[in-house]
Formats: structure tokens, sequence, C-alpha cells
């Protein structure tokens, strides 16, 4: 996988992508919902993402794109159906599900939780395929998001009570105790290898990465950002990056995978994604598109720079703490976000040495 195409949000504890292609019996029986589907001719599984099994299914009638949803939480599901529905509906870049002959877009066969989608032609981009021009529409097109966002989950009627109960709450910044106590974990586990494998370069750079994090976060621990109510808090798209937007003639064609939809810190997501799209091989980040992007995302979210700020130290602050790849990788025995780790590692150490470059990226 691209190195700067991996999420740095995904969860340390998500499962392993064990799923199985869905047979023709499974096929046949899921496209009989839809009235305009037709019958299964192939079904290819795709490889790109971490978290969820989506499929390129050609049919009779057409293609789809066929997704597998691992959580399995059908009301959730459908709430960000329903969001997307409503997005696309005052001119968002979006592809909601096709609904079925009774107008639900979630079908549970065999306990397992499908969504069928309209296909949409496009590629992904990441930031070093953008021009200029480009990453400030991009800025501009997730500013549009947010506010969009407020406007379409207005009155948020079925909100799930756990997206409810997050409105207001404080986000409390991670813990260095903590950190301190996983590398200590996580070194133990990389010097002695896994299941007698003999080490290699992820493990010389891993413990290499471990000790400078810890000296890092020794240096730096009394910057941690304090528990506080963030109060420009909205509906956020939750995973914003290379993977989950389509491009089509250098245009966004789709904006894809709202499972994180949610209330959150909205300039926190802005940021986390620049960091994404713009991410370089050597761990460091394109500022000359970071302030193009930013520009036109605060003009269109209406954020100020101080908001701005303010995200970009607690986004340093996460990553500084953060070791999800390599929980993955020595915890879960999970290798597919290995690839990633050797860039959004060494950024860190960058970010931390360019904090004030970046800083005034965001916020000139």
């Amino acid at each position: 996988m691209p190195r700067s195409l991996v999420s740095p949000s995904a969860p340390p504890d998500a499962p392993p992508d064990n799923g199985t292609l869905p047979d023709h019996g499974t096929l046949r029986t899921l496209l009989r919902r839809y009235e305009r589907a037709g019958e299964p001719v192939s079904c290819e599984t795709l490889t790109e993402g971490l978290l969820n099994r989506g499929y390129r299914l050609s049919t009779t009638r057409g293609r789809f794109f066929l997704k597998h949803h691992l959580d399995g939480d059908r009301d959730a599901i459908s709430h960000q159906h329903e969001a997307t529905r409503r997005l696309g509906e005052i001119g968002l870049p979006v592809a909601p599900p096709v609904p079925d002959a009774d107008g639900n877009t979630v079908a549970v066969l065999g306990g397992r939780c499908y969504a069928l989608h309209p296909w949409v032609e496009g590629r992904h981009r990441d930031g070093g395929e953008l021009t200029a021009a480009q990453s400030r529409r991009l800025g501009a097109l997730l500013g549009k998001v947010h506010t969009s966002l407020e406007q379409v989950m207005a009155g948020r009627a079925g909100v799930p009570a756990a997206e409810r109960a997050a409105e207001g709450a404080p986000d409390a910044a991670a813990d260095p105790t903590r950190t301190f106590a996983l590398i200590e974990e996580l070194l133990e586990l990389v010097r002695r290898g896994r299941r007698g494998r003999p080490r290699d370069c992820f493990d010389e750079l891993a413990e290499h990465r471990l000790i400078e994090r810890r000296a890092l976060l020794e240096r730096y621990a009394h910057l941690r950002p304090p528990a506080a109510v963030i109060p420009a808090r909205g509906w956020v798209h939750g995973d914003f990056h290379p993977l989950n937007l389509l491009y089509r003639d250098g245009e966004p064609a789709a904006i894809v995978d709202w499972d994180r939809l949610g209330v959150k810190p909205r300039a926190e997501e802005a940021v986390r994604a620049a960091v994404i799209f713009f991410l370089r091989p050597d761990g460091t980040l394109d500022l000359v598109k970071v302030r193009p992007y930013a520009r036109a995302y605060r003009r269109a979210a209406g954020a100020d720079a101080a908001e701005l700020a303010a995200a970009v130290h607690r986004v340093w602050w996460e990553r500084l703490n953060d070791f999800w790849m390599l929980r993955w990788r020595y915890q879960l025995g999970d290798h597919r976000a290995d690839p990633g780790f050797p860039a959004s590692a060494a950024l860190s150490v960058w970010w931390t040495r360019a904090y004030d470059a970046v800083r005034d990226a965001f916020t000139d």
C-alpha cells in the first residue's frame, strides 16, 4: 500500500482482515432484494483499505461496489447511509447506497452486514499528485463537508446514543505515562522476536523509533494539551484521507467510507487529513501545498487561525504518542500497516523539530 494512503487514525484493536469472498449463492440472494440489480456475473476483492471488505461486483445490469461492514452495527450503518443521501441531495460528491425494494440500505446475510453502492469510476490521489490549486480545492471541499454536515444533521433524529453522548465531551489528550508503558511493552516484543522469527530491518527500525520517541516524550511531556471542551466541535467524516476520496478528470468524484461519521473537533480532522495527504516518503510534510489547503479550509469552514493552531498542537501530540502500526504488528500479528510505518514514524520526529513551520503553514 502506498505510504501516504494508510490512515493514522485506525484503531489499534481493529480485527485482522479475515473476511471471505461472498459465494455465488450469497450474491444471488443479496441481489434479489433489489429491483434492478440483475444477476451476479463476477465479484472481485478490492485490496485497498484496512477496516472493511470491498468488492467490485458485476451483474447483468451493470457494476456496483459491494461493501461488507465488519463492525456489523446495522443501526449505525443505516445512520451513515442516511447522512450521505442527504449530503448528495445538496451537491456533495458522495455515493449513497442503493436502497432495496423495501427501501432498506443494509442487507444482513449470514450475520454479515452488506451495502450495495453504485460503482464510481475514478482513482485515488495523494498529495504528491495534487497541484497547489487542487490542494486548495481539497481544503475547500473538506470545509464544505463540515458545514454541510452541520446542515443535514440538524435535529439528528435517530442518532445513535453514543454519538449524542460525544457532543460536548472533553477530548482528553494522550497520557504520556501510559505511552511510556506501551513503549516498554513494544520494545520487549521487538527485542525478543515473535514466534522465534529472526529480527529483520523492520524490527531494527521499530526499536530505533521507539527509543527515539521515548526521548522526545521525556523532553516534551510538559506540552501535553490540557483536557478541555473544544468549542468548534461538529459532525465530521471521521476518516478523510486519499483512500476515501475518488478523483475523476482531476476533480473529486466521490467521498466514500463514512463509517466514522461522528461529532469531533472539526479543525483536527482538517489537520489529520493534511498530514496524510501531504506526507512525503521521507516523513516530512509538503508545507507548500498545506498552506493553500489550510487557507481554503478555514475560509470554507469559517475557522480562524487560533482554532487551527490549537488543532495542530493536539494532532502533533496525538502523533507523538501514537503507535497503532506497531501494535498491529507486534500485539495482533497483523502486518497490513507495515508499509506506512517508516514515513509515519519519521514524521513525528520531523514535526517536532519543524513545529513552528507546520503551525504557520496551517495558520498563515
